[in-house]
């Protein structure tokens, strides 16, 4: 059996777990910051790294005591070194690295997003390789073909804001609370979906990427115009995402089955679909959604409708394992450990780190290609 002691701190969650090769989460603590960024109506990077230099060794030392193990009971040590905000990435990954260099550890350092795309995984041991990723977090929006650990090609990607950045700006506009996932998703259920009119950014083009800063200032018009209440147009906003969600994975799910029927051109396809429809002969496994926006209910139920009608299966992590936490850095670890894949004590914190990073950059996304 492999221990993999995991930590993160790329956002607002401190978070440690220690979970086994074998898929057993032996123990995770976790410590949110909500109370301190409420006031602010979203997370303000300086108070969440100090936040996490407080919290993090005391609950790296309850999650191994919870456990009844110690450091030399762990094989390696996983943490998340990026992307996210730069100091917490960096409390995190210096803390690793001062106990991987103590007690003579291989440290693993673990793509926040690969956290997010092998998380599945852990709570689905019969998913196999490639499946088709919807990855949906606060600042990210992408469809990946994931072909095993460290090799991901990215689809599509937003070329603008994410969908999570949706949610949370959304929920300050209608001053719904902090954190606005959850908030407008709760909201949305007192509404109608179907009175506020908002836009669904490219749904329906041959552009196969993703767009939600147009739909956000939608949002806001409409809040200003006074005609509709809150949870009308929290619900209205949620299916508009909904939609577009379900539009662009339906499109590459498409795009295998075209090229999979001997009738098809390949030339006829636009890139960087025509990559993956030529790389899939066979198809994926499973359709499959991962990240923080992907707990939310009307968004899960939609991607599981979508499978169905493709005849695919559909594949979520728990709630609590779609949201930021340690569990799904240490399975990483553990998978790349298994790999053969461990990181020199030099490696360093980046903001910004794609898992495709040789993708064609897609119009207006910039950084978060």
């Amino acid at each position: 059996m492999t221990l993999i002691l995991g930590l993160e701190s790329s956002c607002d969650e401190t978070a440690a777990a220690l979970v086994t090769d074998g898929r057993d989460i032996l123990a995770h603590r976790l410590l949110g910051q909500e109370a301190a960024h409420t006031p602010y109506g979203g997370v303000v990077p300086e108070i969440a790294a100090r936040a996490h230099v407080e919290a993090l060794t005391p609950l790296v030392e309850a999650t191994l005591a919870d456990a009844g193990k110690t450091l030399d009971d762990v094989d390696a040590i996983a943490a998340t070194a990026g992307p996210g905000l730069i100091g917490g990435v960096m409390v995190g990954l210096v803390t690793a690295k001062a106990l991987a260099l103590a007690a003579n550890k291989p440290l693993i350092a673990v793509n926040h997003l690969e956290g997010h795309a092998l998380s599945p995984r852990l709570a689905a041991p019969d998913l196999a390789f490639p499946y088709l990723l919807l990855l949906v977090s606060g600042g990210h929006c992408q469809l990946l073909l994931v072909e095993g650990v460290g090799r991901y090609r990215r689809l599509a990607t937003t070329i603008d804001d994410a969908a999570g950045e949706a949610f949370d700006k959304t929920a300050k506009l209608l001053g719904l609370g902090f954190p606005g996932g959850p908030a407008v998703e709760r909201a949305a259920r007192d509404g109608n979906p179907k009175v506020v009119p908002l836009p669904r950014p490219l749904v329906g083009t041959a552009d196969p990427h993703f767009s939600f800063a147009g739909l956000k200032s939608a949002v806001g018009r409409a809040r200003d115009a006074g005609t509709w209440r809150a949870e009308d147009i929290a619900a209205s906003f949620q299916q508009a995402v909904v939609d577009c969600l379900v539009d662009r994975t339906d499109r590459a799910i498409k795009s295998v089955r075209f090229e999979r029927s001997r009738e098809t051109r390949l030339d006829d396809m636009p890139s960087p679909l025509l990559d993956f429809a030529r790389s899939e002969r066979d198809g994926v496994t499973a359709l499959v959604v991962a990240g923080g926006v992907a707990a939310n209910g009307a968004i899960r139920s939609a991607l599981q409708a979508l499978a169905a009608e493709h005849g695919l299966p559909f594949v979520a992590p728990p709630l609590w394992l779609c949201t930021d936490n340690a569990a799904m850095i240490a399975w990483a670890g553990a998978e790349r450990f298994a790999a053969g894949l461990t990181d020199a004590l030099d490696t360093p914190a980046r903001a910004r780190w794609p898992l495709d990073p040789g993708a064609a950059p897609a119009r207006g996304a910039g950084v978060k290609a």
